[in-house]
């Protein structure tokens, strides 16, 4: 149950990402998506959105080979 749970959770923020990726691609092709009135304005949402969301799957990854000791020693915590 709890890896069911953490695979949700690592889903949403993955989706996230995907979703940046395609806004930025469209942005290559010239295609507006609805939301967004401005090519740049829809550029700049994707890179935010693909940030962010790849940012919280390396957080977790980090956190969880850290609590198992998994990590070279520059990255453990002191």
């Amino acid at each position: 149950m709890i890896r069911l749970i953490a695979l949700l959770i690592l889903l949403l923020p993955g989706m996230l990402a995907v979703y940046g990726i395609k806004l930025m691609r469209d942005m290559v092709f010239g295609i507006l998506q609805s939301p967004f009135p401005y090519l740049w304005l829809q550029f700049v949402s994707g890179f935010l959105f693909l940030i962010i969301g790849l940012g919280f799957i390396a957080g977790f990854i980090l956190y969880r080979d850290r609590k198992r000791n998994k990590v070279q020693e520059r990255f453990k915590t002191k």
